[in-house]
């Protein structure tokens, strides 16, 4: 059971603006993954609970960001729930996508989960919903996915496999590098890895 620490980064400027403190485990179902966010003063910023299906479909997510919350699922392609901070107002929403995504590491590792890419694979495209900071506001983004390498690394447990996948947004064309190792986010543009006390837990074939 993997347990660790996140910085999370402007991608403009590359400062730390959270920290994201995990653990994550491949279950009987699927995959769960659960964090508490805080400032770099330590302050309380938010939470994620996400929860996969063996095919690496989102089971259950729930998110808290600046007193919104989400709950959401893969139904009818996906569904969530939309509270605001005085917890008086609801929205329901529902989009023809296949998973989740938002500024958590989680969801680079559930979309690599759900794609289940190999290096001789072409691009993947992919669409998702998008939370994003800092009030959880749904944005519907499409991307494109490319497992462009697989290395293995020695080390005292045995070979540590690291793939490298390339994340094309394709309303704009920006891309972008993502190194994952089982369900460890090594390096993205917003995320380094500042902490992980237990191995990470490789994908099921």
């Amino acid at each position: 059971m993997p347990r660790g620490r996140y910085s999370l980064l402007d991608p403009h400027d590359h400062t730390p603006f959270a920290q994201e403190t995990f653990q994550c485990a491949p279950g009987p179902s699927g995959w769960r993954y659960v964090s508490q966010v805080t400032t770099p003063s330590g302050d309380h910023r938010g939470s994620v609970d996400l929860a996969l299906d063996e095919l690496g479909r989102p089971i259950r997510l729930e998110l808290h960001a600046g007193g919104w919350q989400v709950r959401g699922a893969a139904l009818d392609g996906v569904t969530w729930v939309r509270t605001d901070p005085t917890g008086t107002h609801a929205t329901e929403g529902n989009a023809r996508a296949h998973a989740f995504t938002g500024t958590s590491p989680a969801f680079l590792v559930a979309t690599a989960r759900l794609l289940r890419l190999t290096p001789s694979a072409a691009a993947t495209r992919v669409r998702l919903v998008d939370f994003t900071d800092p009030v959880l506001a749904p944005l519907t983004v499409d991307q494109s996915w490319a497992l462009v390498e697989r290395e293995a690394h020695a080390t005292d447990n045995g070979p540590l496999i690291v793939d490298e996948y390339q994340v094309t947004a394709l309303d704009t064309g920006e891309r972008h590098t993502v190194h994952l190792t089982g369900d460890v986010v090594l390096a993205a543009p917003w995320v380094e890895l500042e902490d992980l006390r237990s191995p990470p837990s490789p994908f099921a074939p």
